[in-house]
């Protein structure tokens, strides 16, 4: 007979982390609901158009009462008027009651329809997360986006256009775009090159009014948002450690050692997610692609 073939061993250690990293970010959607850097009827959004989401993780009655002026009390006769049950989820919701609570929000912000703004959004994340399709997708949808070219000192991957991809600049180039204030933010990035945007063709794109999206790295991003209150940040998830591990090894693009330093930086970053104003899990590029869309203010009707 022959020998039933073991299991692959199971990572407790990466599913606990990752778990950890959803409650942080949890806590920080909640966080960023109370003090206003969120609007309710944003987070309902992302929630609504991808089930997957953390936003739609989150029980009604933590959604609801991480809202200004609803407490316990008043949270029962909420949730009543709506004929929403306390143990939904919000990303679970029957189409009458997301309805319903998408009213209801709209009501307390004063109108029923509010004008889309524009939002210049930040989308960072780990190496081979997908950064890179998911902003092409965007431009492929909307090809008046102005999406971000950084300079970077690495040297060209095969395939890459100076100035389509990045712009390749030496060491003492970087060095005269810093001193001359022309980097918006940089960073040393896995220890070896650095990386920066330039700052006068995004300051440009928004005074213009397009549509800004800026493909940059986690710590970079930081950097952004204190530059720039207004913009938001946007952070990219793979679906899994395990796949982020196997999308890094099949692009082909690094030896062992590089990915080794990739993925050591990797999980550093996925602690950070919890400082951005929103998560979205890269599974499927269309939909990562529509959710930072509806995150940029274009409607996808």
């Amino acid at each position: 007979m022959t020998p039933l073939a073991s299991p692959p061993p199971v990572d407790h250690e990466a599913g606990t982390r990752a778990a950890v990293r959803a409650r942080r970010v949890r806590a920080s959607i909640k966080q960023s609901l109370r003090d206003g850097r969120r609007s309710p009827l944003d987070v309902l959004a992302v929630a609504r158009a991808d089930a997957s989401s953390l936003e739609a993780s989150l029980r009604i009655t933590d959604f609801l009462l991480s809202l200004r002026r609803i407490g316990v009390t008043k949270l029962a006769a909420t949730l009543e008027s709506l004929g929403i049950s306390p143990r939904k989820r919000l990303g679970f919701l029957g189409p009458k009651q997301s309805t319903s609570l998408a009213q209801f929000l709209s009501a307390r912000v004063g109108t029923v329809d509010p004008p889309r703004l524009l939002t210049p959004v930040v989308l960072a994340g780990p190496s081979a997360v997908g950064k890179g399709t998911v902003a092409s997708g965007v431009r492929s949808r909307r090809p008046d986006t102005f999406v971000s070219i950084s300079a970077t000192t690495r040297p060209a991957r095969p395939g890459e256009i100076d100035g389509e991809h990045y712009f390749f600049v030496s060491e003492q180039e970087f060095d005269r775009m810093l001193d001359a204030g022309d980097l918006l933010e940089w960073a040393l990035v896995h220890g070896q090159y650095r990386y920066g945007t330039p700052r006068t063709p995004v300051e440009k794109a928004i005074a213009e009014g397009k549509p800004v999206l800026l493909e940059i790295d986690v710590q970079g991003a930081m950097s952004v948002k204190a530059a720039m209150a207004d913009v938001r940040l946007v952070f990219l998830l793979p679906p899994s450690w395990d796949e982020l591990v196997n999308r890094l090894a099949t692009r082909g693009t690094e030896d062992e050692t590089e990915q080794a330093r990739r993925l050591a930086t990797a999980q550093q970053e996925l602690d950070l997610a919890s400082q951005f104003d929103v998560c979205v899990v890269n599974d499927e590029v269309s939909r990562a692609v529509r959710l930072v869309l509806e995150l940029m203010g274009i409607s996808q009707e």
